[in-house]
């Protein structure tokens, strides 16, 4: 593991590892659930890291011996099987190499996605519909699961409104390049004259945890309160005042969850969503101290989109901040939205 030292550190994960092994050896553990659950698969993440690694390793020792053996003796019937290993361990690297951008200090959490419609009255709701199921089918691909966390519809069309959670492997570390403010330009299918709209929506991400030590929330800086829940969760949903809303006092911040069964359910989703909500306000202005300290920092409005998705009168999708850009936007729309991720991660990476 020498030749990855520097981008890789295999001393600390290692002893994460062995920190996490012991917490989950301890019977108490097992008393939370949800606790023992996120310990288990941070556990679970960091040993297949490890393990990949590992092989790697192996596999560029094995081709280097291989290399002398061949030139040793002068043997150039194994030049193919040579290129053909190196090119697969070039192509695993570049893989390794994406996965090592991730190395935020909540990347490999679970996430919640939260889409709100902005400017555009009714096309503005229907294109928040459209980028949660963009989100939801990006999230099918890769193989995450996903819950309807709270969903408010439009008043012609489309939602107001809409929580994600996704749950899989950094969840949060990719999902949190979509983050900002998209906006869609077509001509509007809701008014006769078809003209052009420019609509916008908002795209916030949180990381899903229990654990930050950034967010405390004191239980007389939250409001509770309970009513009959209006959105999906099958029959019986709507039968019981099941459905909460959490109002953080000091901030403002308001969240709803209706689409479990129970209030105790909705209750804990809320919360997680809430303390979430405070992590990334919290990691936010982090970011914007650290951008002003450096003459760098100015704040974004609502207007100020970081991707634009054209359907009239070309079809392109470009992001500006990375300048990546598509003509096929249907791709984008059913879920393809990786180039663009990637291409974000590569660039906040470089300390854009």
């Amino acid at each position: 593991m020498t030749r990855y030292g520097g981008i890789f550190d295999l001393q600390t994960r290692q002893q994460e590892i062995e920190a996490l092994e012991q917490r989950s050896a301890d019977p108490q553990l097992w008393n939370d659930q949800r606790e023992a659950q996120s310990v288990m698969q941070r556990l679970t993440h960091l040993k297949q890291d490890l393990e990949m690694w590992r092989n790697l390793d192996a596999r560029i020792a094995h081709l280097a011996e291989f290399v002398d053996i061949a030139i040793a003796e002068e043997d150039d019937s194994l030049r193919d099987e040579i290129n053909a290993e190196s090119n697969a361990i070039r192509a695993e690297l570049e893989q390794r190499e994406l996965a090592l951008l991730l190395s935020g200090k909540y990347d490999d959490r679970d996430a919640f996605v939260s889409i709100q419609a902005g400017m555009g009255g009714t096309d503005a709701q229907d294109w928040a519909e459209m980028l949660m199921r963009m989100y939801l089918r990006w999230a099918e691909a890769r193989g995450y699961k996903s819950n309807i966390v709270d969903e408010s519809p439009g008043e012609e069309a489309g939602i107001k409104s809409a929580t994600i959670e996704l749950r899989g492997p950094y969840a949060y570390g990719y999902a949190r390049a979509e983050a900002g403010v998209h906006r869609l330009i077509r001509l509007s299918p809701f008014n006769s004259a078809h003209t052009r709209q420019t609509s916008f929506a908002r795209i916030e991400v949180m990381p899903e945890v229990d654990d930050a030590p950034e967010v405390e929330i004191a239980a007389e800086d939250v409001r509770v309160d309970v009513f009959r829940s209006g959105g999906h969760g099958g029959q019986g949903v709507n039968t019981t005042d099941s459905a909460v809303r959490l109002t953080h006092l000091p901030t403002g911040i308001v969240v709803v969850c209706q689409n479990e069964r129970s209030q105790l359910q909705n209750r804990e989703t809320a919360m997680r969503v809430l303390r979430g909500r405070l992590l990334e306000r919290e990691l936010e202005r982090q970011h914007e101290e650290r951008l002003r300290l450096r003459g760098e920092y100015r704040k974004a409005d609502f207007g100020s989109q970081m991707r634009t998705y054209y359907l009239h009168p070309s079809t392109l999708v470009k992001d500006h901040r990375t300048n990546v850009e598509t003509s096929n936007v249907q791709a984008v729309l059913n879920g393809q939205i990786d180039p663009f991720i990637e291409a974000y991660l590569r660039w906040d990476m470089n300390g854009s």
